[in-house]
């Protein structure tokens, strides 16, 4: 991993990989890239199966949240997911977009855009397309947006800062995003940073919280609103494949946190005269233990 290439070409491989593997094997791992665990079933994903839209098929079981949920797509709307995978989020959207919408789903593993596009056409989606491409350089023109979601799918692109520019470019003047994605609180041990296993994982590649915040807030997004926040725990068995079982419990009670926050913003619109929220003054509706959101 001494680039960004390796690191996008290491992603690339091992997605390519688990576009064929089950849905089980994926939700017990972290985002399908690791031994699985056999203590837990959901590492990090959310449940799909009560959301309107949900194609089983579609589902692989990566995601961290449910970032179509918090998105306020409206009928009509085009909307852009980055990341999309075998198309679940895509269809979701679609069901609130409505006929009359537009869905776009970008993804550089060939293999989960060929397993999209197979999705779409079985379900007769017409307003359903999937483009091959990089969220760091989009296939998608200036301001074509309304909404842009994305699916724990940011922490495995090495320049996150470019990928937040790119959806300000892509979204309409007051166009917005909801983004469900892994961060931390703390430093990982080293063992875990320098893993592929874990960098195509999902965990290696999280950034700090607060800079993750930042750069939306310097891209230029206003009314920045931490919409859902979940802890994530690896459990011991897969993490006993990189530490020693004393450094295990010293990153248990370390303090090192790892969460997936869902993140919406917006993009201001012509002549948008409303004062940006700064991070200091950042809105939340955290998911808390015993709120039934988790």
């Amino acid at each position: 991993m001494n680039n960004d290439n390796d690191l996008k070409n290491l992603v690339k491989d091992r997605y390519a990989r688990i576009a064929n593997q089950g849905k089980t094997q994926n939700a017990a791992s972290c985002c399908g890239a690791t031994t699985p665990s056999n203590k837990v079933y959901n590492i990090m994903m959310d449940d799909y199966t009560e959301t309107s839209g949900y194609v089983k098929e579609a589902d692989l079981g990566l995601g961290c949240g449910l970032p179509t949920q918090f998105a306020k797509i409206q009928k009509g709307d085009t909307v852009i997911d980055l990341g999309s995978g075998a198309g679940n989020d895509c269809f979701v959207a679609r069901h609130e977009a409505g006929p009359e919408g537009k869905v776009i789903g970008i993804d550089f593993t060939p293999a989960m855009v060929q397993k999209a596009r197979l999705n779409a056409e079985k379900l007769a989606f017409n307003n359903v397309e999937f483009r091959e491409g990089d969220i760091d350089e989009m296939p998608v023109n200036d301001e074509v947006a309304d909404v842009v979601v994305s699916n724990c799918v940011l922490n495995l692109v090495p320049d996150k800062e470019k990928v937040i520019g790119e959806i300000f470019r892509v979204l309409k003047a007051g166009g917005h995003f909801s983004i469900s994605d892994i961060v931390l609180v703390g430093d990982l041990p080293q063992a875990l940073k320098e893993d592929a296993e874990m960098y195509a994982g999902c965990v290696a590649g999280a950034i700090q919280k607060e800079a993750y915040l930042e750069h939306i807030e310097k891209s230029g997004f206003q009314n920045i609103t931490l919409q859902k926040e979940k802890s994530i725990s690896i459990p011991d068995d897969i993490l006993g494949k990189y530490l020693r079982p004393e450094d295990i419990i010293a990153f248990n009670q370390g303090g090192t946190g790892i969460y997936s926050i869902t993140v919406y913003a917006e993009k201001p619109g012509n002549g948008d005269k409303m004062p940006k929220i700064k991070l200091s003054e950042m809105q939340t509706n955290s998911c808390q233990e015993g709120s039934g959101c988790c």
